[in-house]
């Protein structure tokens, strides 16, 4: 009898609960919030804006060339893209994987509504991910009648936080692991920046304690249409969702959220920060968005809108870094940079076969003192000791460099800092710049966009960019002894420092150890 009556209780608790589940479900659902398709401006609209006509005159002298400009400094990074925005006249195409809430993302979403009440229209795509805990702002963004707000492989459950997010996840994990990782900053569809930076503080060398060392390439001319196009296809594939859909404001939402942020920026203007980079700001205002505008070939690459729904892994061919394999066949010399590097068993093979062969092969990562994901260094690890007998040169770069307070120097390797670039120089004249680390996941699993750019000087400026940071200094020279053991050589305080030991604490150690004994490198 006890044993019918807690069975009876037992599926009472179950159907209540699936009866509850089913409730959320329907009230969580998304809402039928129309959902319009919308293309890039078409070339006679992007000659009758200013910026258009800018980059125009620019071209003037170089034929079918692009104009090409590397971002390295976090703070003119930040400068360009409000330039960009305060400048437009049609249109501000927004691609990003995640949005931070600090001083840079404040002053950029400003200046966004800002454009819009020129008469600029917005189009902001945000992975679902970045998305965690902001639907109000969000919301709020798009109230206005020129602002749209998208988000990409959403779930419509769990949206607050991120632990109920993953929860929500769960039942659909095949799909949600994958994500859009790619980054855009489109102007008039005449300018735009593709890079390895999400927007937040630590991206514009503004966060603390550490930032980003990162890298984004300002580009000009033909190269800007297919760039154009790529952002269109996503904005239009049926993963991009309407964030109306899962949380909807009040059509003046966003005026109480101009105002704050108005207020909040003012209150901060005098900061170390704006200080500085009113500087930098102004001195672009007057003269040029570059230091060193270059000129060259360029095209555009990037993943398939649909790879996140695909099922298993898609045909490389079909991927971008197929598309870049294909296009990049080394003769004298190839230079990776990558903030997460995992080369897995085919990549490793390809490598030294180069080396092997009489390229110069040589790759900068994060040690492991330096990574933010101990995980990914462990599938990177077991692959150093074949790299290196083949002769290929490994530098990682080192975390326990010390600045002042107010240091927030922007170059590879400089104080605080954390590598977050994705590059990729061949030969003497060719670089790939993008969102794509080399691993995996920016292989098989998420999208990802960039640019292949032919410009010898180009090249040169990306060629000193990275001996800095892979200086003695900055980095430590990886090497093996006799008997086939790693060490790590550096320069402390100009002194020699030879480590037989890998520098990083216990629980990086851990976490990468784990990483290996899991077999996660499928999956980072």
């Amino acid at each position: 009898m006890m044993a019918m009556w807690t069975d009876r209780v037992a599926g009472c608790l179950w159907r209540g609960g699936l009866l509850a589940l089913t409730l959320l479900l329907a009230g969580c659902a998304a809402s039928p919030v129309a959902r319009e398709h919308a293309s890039a401006l078409p070339p006679e609209a992007i000659a009758s804006t200013a910026l258009g006509r800018w980059a125009l005159d620019q071209a003037a002298p170089h034929g079918r060339l692009n104009g090409l400009a590397l971002l390295a400094d976090g703070r003119d990074a930040f400068a360009v893209r409000s330039l960009l925005a305060a400048r437009a006249e049609r249109r501000l195409d927004i691609q990003t994987y995640l949005m931070g809430d600090g001083i840079t993302t404040r002053a950029l979403l400003h200046r966004v509504l800002e454009a819009a009440e020129r008469g600029v229209t917005v189009r902001l795509l945000l992975d679902d991910i970045g998305a965690v805990g902001q639907d109000a702002r969000l919301a709020a963004l798009d109230s206005h009648p020129r602002i749209q707000v998208r988000v990409y492989n959403a779930v419509p459950l769990g949206r607050g936080h991120l632990a109920s997010r993953v929860l929500a996840s769960l039942p659909v994990a095949g799909r949600q692991h994958r994500r859009m990782h790619n980054k855009l900053w489109l102007a008039d569809n005449a300018l735009g920046i593709v890079g390895g930076r999400n927007l937040g503080d630590e991206y514009f060398s503004a966060g603390s304690p550490r930032n980003f060392a990162d890298l984004d390439l300002l580009v000009m001319g033909p190269v800007m249409e297919p760039l154009s196009r790529s952002f269109d296809l996503y904005w239009n594939h049926g993963l991009a969702q309407p964030i109306g859909r899962y949380r909807q404001a009040d059509p003046g939402a966003w005026r109480v959220l101009r105002d704050r942020l108005a207020a909040w920026l003012e209150a901060r203007s005098d900061s170390t920060y704006f200080m500085a980079l009113r500087e930098r700001y102004e001195s672009r205002s007057r003269t040029r968005l570059a230091d060193a505008l270059h000129w060259g070939g360029a095209e555009a690459l990037w993943d398939p809108p649909g790879k996140p729904a695909r099922r298993g892994r898609p045909p490389l061919a079909e991927t971008m870094a197929g598309q870049l394999a294909q296009r990049v066949a080394p003769e004298s010399r190839l230079l990776l940079v990558s903030a997460y590097f995992v080369p897995t068993e085919a990549g490793s093979r390809r490598l030294q076969a180069l080396a092997e062969a009489g390229v110069e092969v040589t790759v900068v990562t994060n040690s492991l003192e330096a990574s933010d994901m101990p995980v990914v260094h462990g599938a990177y690890a077991p692959y150093r000791a074949a790299l290196l007998e083949s002769g290929v040169a490994l530098f990682e770069l080192r975390g326990d460099l010390e600045g002042d307070g107010d240091s927030r120097d922007e170059h590879l390797g400089s104080s605080g800092s954390v590598l977050h670039i994705k590059a990729l120089g061949i030969d003497r004249d060719r670089l790939f710049v993008g969102s794509a680390n080399a691993d995996p996941r920016s292989v098989w699993w998420n999208t990802e966009v960039g640019v292949l750019a032919e410009s010898g000087p180009l090249f040169d400026d990306f060629m000193a960019f990275v001996a800095e940071g892979a200086s003695p200094q900055q980095s430590y020279a990886l090497e093996l002894d006799d008997r086939g053991r790693l060490h790590w050589l550096t320069l402390i305080d100009g002194r020699p420092v030879h480590l037989e030991r890998e520098p990083g604490s216990s629980w990086a150690r851990l976490i990468a150890w784990l990483s290996g004994v899991l077999g996660l490198e499928p999956w980072l």
